[in-house]
């Protein structure tokens, strides 16, 4: 195939004779209108949509005495007869003429331009596929920010005063076309995922993702996505939160879009908090895609309602696990009261000591709980018994995984009653 050489320029305050007034004459002068090109139109027939973008229509059979001094001509006819004369003409006439869909007889092609101006990207196909040029179009619209137009001209004045700052433009592009998203990925299962997340994951350049990821959700990841894996390794402890913010910021400074993918929902004991505070104070564009949180469905997934008639008619949810790998026993007193479910997350490290301080207050060992492990994976497990034996239950659970008291496990006792699923206890 021989190989299409082309010049792009821009032509300033040209202006341009569109023949032709049929749908195809109409996309034409729709493209010139929207970028205010100077234009007249031909044609013995006219669409009424051209007659309110274009000032200038003469109702008439074209002729090439119409051309006069005219430069650059469209012919949107699809008229054979249109075409010949138009480049016989051309043959003793400066001319630059464009013939609708007839690459090989044009002397210029339409780009698909984005519509960021005074920025634009225009990309061409040279001819051979205007919907693969705009495909890649719309993917540069996307990319680019919205706020272009005020940094161009904050560019521009500064020009004027002859400031040119080459690094520190460069280091706001950066920063306004990078971009950071701390992404909810719910409780393990991919069907779980908002659309807004799965998309996210789909698209970013990079992902930082710990052992509370499942497999099922990082397989989505595509193979040319970098993987940067944050959480415990052998032998060593999981990764510094001032660590893991430092490297989403190096990412970004490379002008890379990263995610940090967190289990469940990035707000709720995640530290998402903390990522999204670090972010913005190094003026990083950050998005939140919120996700589905175990505190309420982890108990969901076991058939275990966090309220119910006759069982709950409130719920608190509290972490055991505190920064610096403190313990959180303050929620304790609260299991006096069956009627309001307790639900507790990254305490299965810690249900001796839950235990513990739950007999020194007196409460009944036979408080009902629960333990849901890998909730809505493949390898859920469920164990449903009473405060006497929460340690019991604990040795053979595995992370992550949430517990629940109150007698909201005790539907469980009901529901099998209608449902052969069992569950150890």
């Amino acid at each position: 195939m021989k190989e299409r050489r082309t010049l792009p320029i821009l032509l300033k305050e040209q202006h341009i004779l569109l023949i032709g007034g049929g749908n195809v004459a109409l996309q034409k002068a729709e493209v010139l209108a929207e970028n205010h090109i100077s234009f007249s139109v031909i044609s013995k027939e006219v669409h009424p949509k051209i007659k309110i973008l274009c000032a200038e229509i003469q109702i008439k059979k074209f002729k090439t005495k119409d051309i006069q001094n005219e430069l650059i001509v469209i012919d949107a006819t699809g008229n054979e007869k249109v075409t010949k004369k138009l480049l016989k003409y051309k043959q003793k006439h400066p001319l630059l003429l464009n013939v609708v869909d007839q690459p090989k007889v044009c002397d210029f092609y339409f780009m698909a331009l984005t519509k960021n101006a005074p920025l634009q990207i225009a990309v061409s196909s040279s001819g051979a596929s205007p919907t693969v040029a705009k495909y890649f179009r719309d993917k540069c619209q996307a990319f680019m920010p919205e706020d272009m137009e005020t940094f161009l001209e904050s560019l521009q004045a500064q020009r004027n005063k002859g400031i040119i700052e080459i690094d520190k433009t460069l280091e706001k592009i950066e920063q306004m076309t990078a971009k950071a998203y701390l992404v909810g990925c719910g409780l393990g299962d991919p069907e779980l995922l908002t659309i807004k997340a799965y998309n996210i994951i789909k698209e970013v350049d990079v992902v930082l993702y710990d052992h509370l990821i499942s497999d099922e959700i990082m397989n989505i990841v595509p193979e040319h996505t970098k993987k940067v894996f944050v959480g415990k390794e052998k032998g060593f402890h999981t990764k510094p939160q001032e660590e893991i913010n430092k490297l989403i910021r190096k990412y970004i400074k490379k002008g890379y879009s990263v995610a940090r993918l967190k289990s469940g929902d990035p707000f709720i004991f995640g530290r998402g908090a903390e990522e999204l505070l670090y972010l913005s104070q190094k003026g990083i564009n950050t998005e939140v895609i919120p996700g589905i949180s175990s505190a309420v469905s982890g108990p969901l997934m076991g058939n275990i309602p966090v309220t119910a008639r006759d069982y709950s008619n409130a719920f608190t949810v509290v972490t055991a696990h505190l920064k610096g790998n403190s313990i959180n026993l303050d929620w304790i007193p609260m299991l006096k009261n069956r009627d309001h479910t307790v639900i507790v997350l990254m305490g299965l490290t810690r249900i001796k000591e839950i235990v513990q301080q739950a007999k020194s207050l007196n409460i009944e060992i036979d408080t009902p709980c629960a333990i849901v492990s890998n909730a809505s994976r493949k390898d859920q497990f469920v164990q449903v018994g009473t405060l006497a034996n929460l340690n019991i239950l604990s040795l053979t659970s595995k992370r992550p995984a949430i517990i629940v008291f109150g007698n909201v496990v005790n539907f469980l006792n009901e529901l099998e009653k209608y449902d052969t699923k069992k569950f150890k206890s």
